[in-house]
Order: structure tokens, then sequence, then C-alpha cells
């Protein structure tokens, strides 16, 4: 299985450099995403439900200190399945052109993510992890809502 690493590395190759809140969000993106239509996760790492949103510790470890990066030397491409790479290419046609602010107030308005923060105030920091099966429902609901909107028109 890739890890959070090979996401990483895959996204800054397909989109070129971001700030290191946009790659964050982008890797919260692929991981609901494939919950949602490859009924797994892409990769292990917990995702916390940070202030500014959802955050792999262990992305942030790597890139504390830097508002951008470009590279990500850390992570195996060559890890990743062509189904996930599938995966993490619509996330980016979909959310690549956001900010990582847009996609951070995104996040704030998702169940997963006010979920794992049960009530803790805006702004107060927080380890609390997002549940895995709470992304996948809310993610697998976005998906058949889509899927819906679409047999409409």
């Amino acid at each position: 299985m890739a890890d959070v690493n090979d996401v990483a590395a895959y996204i800054l190759e397909k989109r070129g450099p971001m700030s290191t809140m946009k790659l964050q969000k982008l890797c919260y993106y692929t991981q609901g995403w494939s919950l949602a239509w490859d009924e797994h996760p892409l990769f292990e790492d917990p995702i916390q439900a940070w202030a500014n949103g959802p955050v792999v510790c262990d992305l942030y470890r790597k890139h504390r200190g830097q508002f951008s990066v470009s590279t990500w030397p850390h992570g195996d491409i060559s890890r990743l399945t062509d189904s996930e790479m599938e995966t993490i290419d619509v996330v980016l046609g979909s959310y690549g052109d956001l900010s990582g602010q847009q996609l951070s107030d995104m996040t704030h308005e998702e169940r997963p993510w006010l979920s794992a923060r049960g009530g803790i105030p805006d702004g107060e920091s927080s380890e609390a992890v997002i549940d895995l099966d709470v992304m996948q429902d809310f993610f697998g609901g976005l998906d058949s809502a889509l899927r819906v909107a679409n047999r409409l028109e």
C-alpha cells in the first residue's frame, strides 16, 4: 500500500509547486474519494482535525516551517497503482485549481472535520483523528448525490 508521502509526491509532480496547506487538503480529499470510490483508504496515515482543516502529521513534520513546496523527495510514485493514480487525477481535476485557503474553508463545512472536532471552538488546536468511516459515509453520500444530479440533467 502506498503512503501519504507517495500521494504527495504524485500531486506535486502533476500540479507543480503549491502551498503546504493546499498539499495537505488535497491529500485529505484524495483519501475521502478513495474511500467512496474504491472502498478502501489510499494511505494508512491518520488525518487530524487541526484548526486550519485536515492535516496528516507525517507530511507536516516533513514540511514544517515551509510555506510552499515544489517536490516531495520523501515519496515514491511507483508505489501507486494505476487505480490510485486515477483517483488522485480526478480529485486534482476537481479541486486542484482551488487555493489552500479555499480548500480549508470547504473542509470546515464538511461532516468529517466537524465530527472530529466535536465542538472544539474555531481556532483552537486539536489532535482529534478524522474517522475513516465518517469520511467514507460523507464522500459516498456526495458521490450518490452527484450521480442522481447527473441523471436528472
